[in-house]
């Protein structure tokens, strides 16, 4: 029997993934749970498992190409049936869908489990004379929706008739030849002055994301400069003490602090709106976000219960989830449910900054560069060190005043942490 497994929807609104490195060859015998392929999506690399006991038919898909959810992945053979090989037109021609996984999925891990879910299907005989989608390879059904080709007009020469990249490439050639000669005229550009990297998943994420924000929210931003000496002091006199504990304490769990204590005053800025249905949700629990610069590209993990952990403890948290986040193991359990964002781009040197909401979320802290410069006390001049916030809201959900009043009961935190304490 011939069992069709494809790429899952693991949830997160992912919708495709580059194979990053196959664990299995055509012929091997695999077990439930074992792993199959590792994947690379806009959010996490995980490890895709076995659904199914069998023999490995056929594989699709090479190194470094990407399939989307519910395109095919492998083909296994029961044990019992016929041998693994290239099935018949009529078996090929049928194709599951609107599958999802069933269970549990362990992220990136090397004991991945999946239970036997519908993800796959085993394939029967093609109705005669009822129309049925196209076999076609996840590569070149790709290929084809990023060049607009009605892949049904392509002439399959794969087995069984499947349309291949190359059937693609040729059907698209001589559209591509016209539209050159058209543009003939203008200059070429030198090769070796342009350099074509494809996206990566994460940067394809932070593209539609930040789109989507943008599109879906009114952004209003608002800035202040509170003076934050005592935090300074007050990170430089416990920060090699917990040097001993190998903890780095920087200033961000005292701004998590902060915000947390603010949003407890401010529950709309830990809402998100439900548009269709005409409702606010209001979250009385508070999973931060923290912005991470890696390689890649941005991710955000989050703090989960935030306002539970200490001051050492939301150290330990922000130092694990970076390491995670540059050694690429994040999990979707480590990016969801966040309810605030921090960015940090002073940790980087930046100043000043206009954050974009992590939507559906209503509200991001950005946090610049503490500068020592002159400020006013006590009718004096004299030399203080400021910390620029940047407040970006969803102007829908919260109005200016109530924006205000936030940022400036986060600005009071962090220029007097021992309050954060006090006030609990």
């Amino acid at each position: 029997m011939r069992y069709i497994f494809k790429f899952p929807d693991i949830g997160e609104g992912l919708t495709e993934g580059i194979i990053i490195e196959w664990y299995v060859d055509k012929g091997n015998t695999v077990k439930v749970g074992q792993p199959l392929v590792k994947m690379e999506t806009d959010k996490v690399v995980t490890d895709i498992p076995s659904p199914r006991e069998g023999v490995i038919a056929a594989r699709y898909g090479k190194v470094g190409e990407t399939i989307h959810v519910g395109e095919t992945l492998v083909e296994l053979e029961i044990a019992g049936e016929a041998a693994a090989g290239a099935p018949a037109p009529s078996t090929e021609a049928v194709e599951e869908k609107g599958a999802g996984v069933v269970g549990t999925l362990e992220v990136a891990s090397d004991n991945a489990f999946l239970p036997a879910s519908e993800e796959g299907t085993e394939a029967v005989p093609a109705v005669a004379g009822k129309a049925h989608k196209v076999l076609a390879t996840p590569v070149a059904r790709a290929m084809a929706r990023e060049l607009n080709i009605d892949i049904n007009q392509v002439t399959g020469t794969g087995p069984a008739g499947r349309v291949m990249k190359s059937d693609v490439q040729n059907f698209h050639a001589p559209a591509a030849a016209s539209s050159a000669v058209s543009t003939s005229s203008a200059p070429a550009t030198p090769e070796f002055l342009v350099e074509v990297r494809p996206m990566t998943q994460i940067r394809k994420s932070i593209a539609k994301n930040m789109l989507r924000s943008k599109q879906s929210t009114a952004h209003m931003t608002l800035f202040e400069e509170p003076e934050v000496s005592a935090l300074v002091e007050a990170r430089s006199r416990y920060r090699e003490e917990y040097k001993k504990e190998d903890i780095s304490l920087t200033y961000l769990p005292f701004i998590i602090k902060a915000v947390v204590a603010a949003l407890k005053r401010h529950p709309e800025l830990n809402s998100e709106m439900d548009f269709d249905k005409g409702n606010i949700i209001y979250k009385h629990y508070y999973n931060i976000g923290i912005a991470v610069s890696t390689e890649d590209g941005l991710v955000v993990p989050v703090i989960r219960d935030a306002d539970k952990l200490t001051v050492k403890e939301l150290s330990r948290a922000v130092a694990e989830l970076a390491v995670k986040a540059r050694d690429r193991k994040l999990t979707l359990d480590d990016m969801k449910d966040g309810t605030f964002t921090i960015t940090n781009y002073g940790a980087l040197g930046g100043w000043f900054g206009v954050p974009v909401i992590n939507y559906p979320q209503v509200g991001i802290l950005g946090i610049g560069r503490i500068n020592q410069q002159p400020v006013v006390a006590d009718g004096e001049i004299k030399v203080g060190n400021v910390m620029p916030l940047s407040l970006s809201v969803d102007h829908r959900m919260v109005d200016g005043a109530e924006a205000t009043e936030f940022l400036n009961d986060v600005a009071a935190g962090v220029a007097d942490p021992l309050s954060l304490i006090m006030r609990q």
